[in-house]
């Protein structure tokens, strides 16, 4: 019994750890943690948003391209 209880549980993290969501901004991948649901690299070079074609995206501190002007935590937005 105890042991299809383990066994329960070691394929329960094993699921979990499959239907996680693998962030685009992992320092591994070349892809700056600030940004993470897009893939922009860590400066240099300094980019803008006229040099990357994403927009609306999110952005975490410490924003190191400068992409969240008004700081609201979007990126690149568009203008209306």
């Amino acid at each position: 019994m105890r042991w299809l209880l383990a066994f329960g549980m070691g394929l329960a993290i094993v699921f979990i750890q499959c239907a996680l969501p693998i962030p685009l901004g992992s320092a591994s991948s070349g892809c700056d943690a600030a940004y993470p649901d897009v893939c922009l690299p860590s400066p240099p070079p300094d980019l803008n948003c006229k040099d990357i074609a994403f927009r609306n995206f999110r952005v975490l501190p410490p924003d190191p391209h400068h992409f969240d002007r008004d700081k609201d935590g979007i990126g690149c937005e568009s203008r209306r």
